[in-house]
């Protein structure tokens, strides 16, 4: 049967009609808001690469916190910029580090009503802005890294996160966190493996947003944008080491690796939209070019509609307020 007697229009024809027969949605709770704070703050600083978005201070993280929960958002994953680095990082492992003492400041403000997230990794804490601590020879020790990521989860589980998401890339990390964890009692924490993790033009904003130190760039660890096979390994070697979640990053640019992981991991999947394409949204909007809401929705819907489950995006809390509001 062809036209005139099919007319897929016809299921088109008004607002309500559209969203009756909507085959995707985004709910809040699939919504987690990434979340900086900076040590030695007075006040919030903005990003300026990224309207809209600070780096917090101890009281505006946990409104931020609150408000996510008012506002039915999902999680929030925690990034911490220390006031002084070295080689290895100790920041992120010092049980009084600014990420870890924020991770115990949010859990106390929203409890489990909020599944509190935070990143294991090194490049915030090192003054050479590296996922990992560096050989004589100035590559990245994917082994030394290990032991470190491995006392890092320790201590971010210790002050509550529900869930570590390992993000630097290192062989064999989910592994080391999942024994470190399990060793130190904390069996029920969750993995939330940064298993496909591409080294990215669109991460730039980030940088100004953790006040990286990095100098060159991670395409020794991070995979390369050519791969899509190789990140069905990444993803089958994560989930052999004991990965609870799985995750894609970027997602914008990545969609057909999203769609390939989300077709065959038996694990919950995420996807990280990442700074780079926030910002061009925003850019576009401030200068007049797009619809801010429909692009900023219709970007995020693609991303579900390509299989993520779970999707980080900084504009979590905002745009939970409008999905119970169609704009159209």
């Amino acid at each position: 049967m062809s036209f005139p007697q099919h007319r897929p229009r016809r299921l088109r024809s008004t607002p309500a009609l559209r969203r009756m027969v909507a085959e995707y949605r985004v709910h809040p709770s699939e919504l987690i808001l990434p979340a900086f704070i900076r040590e030695g703050l007075a006040e919030p600083s903005p990003i300026l690469s990224m309207p809209g978005v600070v780096q917090h201070t101890t009281d505006s993280l946990k409104r931020a916190a609150a408000q996510a929960v008012e506002r039915g958002v999902g999680g929030i994953m925690l990034f911490g910029i220390p006031e002084h680095r070295d080689a290895t990082g100790s920041a992120g492992i010092d049980p009084d580090g600014v990420l870890n003492r924020a991770i115990a400041d949010v859990r106390s403000e929203v409890g489990d009503s909020l599944v509190v997230m935070s990143d294991v990794c090194l490049d915030e804490f090192t003054d050479h802005g590296h996922c990992g601590v560096l050989a004589a020879d100035g590559t990245v020790d994917n082994d030394a890294t290990l032991e470190l990521y491995g006392q890092m989860a320790v201590e971010q589980a210790r002050a509550g996160a529900h869930v570590l998401g390992p993000s630097g890339m290192m062989d064999g990390q989910v592994a080391v966190i999942r024994q470190a964890l399990d060793e130190a009692g904390h069996q029920d924490t969750v993995v939330l493996a940064y298993a496909a993790k591409y080294a990215s033009a669109f991460y730039g904003p980030f940088r100004e947003a953790v006040d990286s130190q990095l100098v060159g760039d991670r395409r020794t660890y991070q995979m390369d944008a050519s791969n899509r096979r190789e990140a069905i390994l990444e993803v089958e070697l994560d989930l052999e080491e004991g990965a609870d979640m799985v995750m894609v990053k970027p997602a914008m640019s990545y969609l057909d690796i999203l769609a390939d992981v989300a077709a065959m991991s038996p694990v919950p999947v995420a996807a990280y939209q990442i700074s780079g394409e926030y910002a061009m949204i925003e850019a576009a909007a401030a200068n007049g070019w797009i619809d801010r809401r429909r692009a900023i929705e219709e970007s995020v819907l693609g991303i579900k509609r390509a299989g993520a489950q779970m999707i980080l995006t900084y504009w979590a809390s905002e745009l939970a307020l409008w999905l119970d509001e169609p704009a159209h």
